[in-house]
């Protein structure tokens, strides 16, 4: 991942200012984008406008000294690199100023061959910080990489269309049921960008609270509530320059709504107790498995910011409207699993009841049945039996009547919320009503499963 397209702003600050124009002339013939100030409340000032990469800090100025200005940066601006220089050679303040997170102490006169090094090290640590921070979001969008499997030509005709609408800057809703492979698209999105060495950094608006979401998203200052012990940058901060995927979408609250469709109208932002705007040229990709249409017409969801959010739309087809991808889909999650499972196949009796299964959970379910039954399978054929579907492993030959009692038969004039209700129900006591495991196999989220299991009156028996 390189971060080396990104502009390296410098603030020096200076109260001599022979020097400080002298320091300011090098940087800039360096390639520098330097702004000056010869305070420390200028400083301040500078700062709170505009984020800098590397803050040049001399320690002894008027008013409002330098150690005072490194307090303020290391409290609200964390991944800033200061660099102090001081005309006195003073051990005590240099250990205070490291301590304090200053990334060096130079001595003046210096010389700047000896500066320059220093700033370049100094840029080092600031990109090792900020790959840090989203390691573990590259990794995972780099697995998801190779997952795009398909010869549907429903799933075919979306990616290209996704391809076609890559490269471009524009905001992209995406729409389709939990499981479809939401993620991988918004993933193959950015990976075919012009923002592609860039983060992509991923937020599920439905895992985490209305009071969070908001800070997850702008950042919050040092202070702004009981546990906001440090300042904390947000994901449109981190992804600037590359791509922000908020997944479920339709879960954001009305608070926060207005603060997302002015950062995408402005590119402007504050954070959660801030009041200094900031700007992010993050690109927006949203997923919902919602009719924000509906959303909309509830006075749940506001028209303005879908229209934002929507500039493009892709529909991700359900898996029953592409079973022709199912033996490929086995295929693919067999190999996946091999190493853990060891080789696995599926007799054609198994492979046929899972073509004629509805796949309410979509792709992510199927997975998930083939994992456990290539885990439960004595050998290694995957059997009927090794199947946990809620019809329940049958012969195909036997008369549907005869499947379970009570349960929906797939096929007959029976409505989808039935069906629903019944394969919730028959993961719930597959895995004796774990709700965290049960929201997995379904590929919902567990605030999602409470909802289901309280709209279909479900009871732990």
């Amino acid at each position: 991942m390189s971060l080396s397209k990104i502009p390296t702003s410098v603030l020096a600050v200076d109260d001599e200012v022979p020097l400080l124009q002298a320091l300011s002339g090098v940087l800039e013939q360096e390639g520098y984008h330097v702004q000056t100030a010869q305070d420390g409340v200028t400083a301040i000032n500078c700062i709170q406008s505009v984020p800098f990469d590397i803050v040049l800090l001399d320690v002894k100025m008027p008013r409002v000294d330098g150690i005072e200005v490194l307090r303020f940066i290391k409290d609200h601006y964390l991944d800033t690199q200061v660099i102090m220089l001081t005309g006195v050679s003073d051990i005590r303040t240099a250990v205070e100023c490291l301590q304090l997170g200053a990334f060096h102490y130079i001595t003046k006169p210096y010389s700047v061959d000896e500066l320059l090094t220093i700033i370049e090290r100094a840029l080092e640590r600031k990109q090792l910080l900020l790959q840090n921070k989203v390691m573990r979001t590259e990794l995972d969008r780099h697995a998801l990489s190779s997952q795009i499997v398909s010869q549907s030509k429903a799933f075919l005709d979306v990616l290209n269309l996704a391809a076609r609408i890559a490269p471009t800057d524009s905001t992209i809703l995406i729409q389709g049921a939990s499981g479809t492979g939401k993620e991988l698209i918004a993933n193959f999105l950015h990976t075919n960008s012009s923002r592609k060495s860039l983060p992509m950094m991923a937020l599920n608006c439905s895992s985490m609270p209305d009071s969070l979401i908001e800070s997850e998203i702008f950042g919050h200052e040092k202070g702004s509530f009981t546990d906001a012990t440090t300042s904390k940058q947000g994901l449109v901060e981190i992804a600037k320059g590359g791509t922000l995927f908020l997944d479920e979408v339709g879960e954001i609250s009305l608070m926060v709504q207005p603060k997302l469709l002015r950062f995408l109208q402005t590119g402007e932002y504050r954070r959660v107790g801030g009041n200094k705007n900031l700007n992010s040229d993050a690109r927006i990709i949203s997923a919902t498995n919602k009719d924000l249409l509906q959303e909309v017409a509830a006075g749940r969801f506001r028209e303005d910011l879908l229209y934002r959010l929507n500039v493009i739309t892709l529909h991700l087809p359900a898996l029953r409207e592409r079973k022709e991808d199912i033996p490929v889909l086995v295929g693919h999650f067999l190999k996946k699993h091999a190493r853990m499972k060891g080789s696995k196949r599926v007799d054609e009796k198994a492979l046929e009841l899972l073509m004629n299964y509805d796949w309410p959970g979509n792709v992510r379910e199927l997975e998930n049945v083939i994992e456990r039954a290539a885990i439960l399978s004595r050998d290694e054929v995957i059997r009927m039996d090794d199947l946990a579907l809620p019809i329940g492993p049958r012969s195909l030959t036997e008369p549907l009547a005869q499947a379970q009692p009570g349960t929906p038969r797939l096929g007959s004039a029976v409505a989808m919320v039935e069906i629903e209700k019944a394969h919730i129900d028959g993961v719930l006591k597959s895995v004796s009503w774990n709700k965290n495991i049960a929201a997995k196999i379904l590929g919902i989220s567990l605030k999602t499963l409470y909802t289901k299991i309280q709209q279909y009156d479900l009871a732990k028996p």
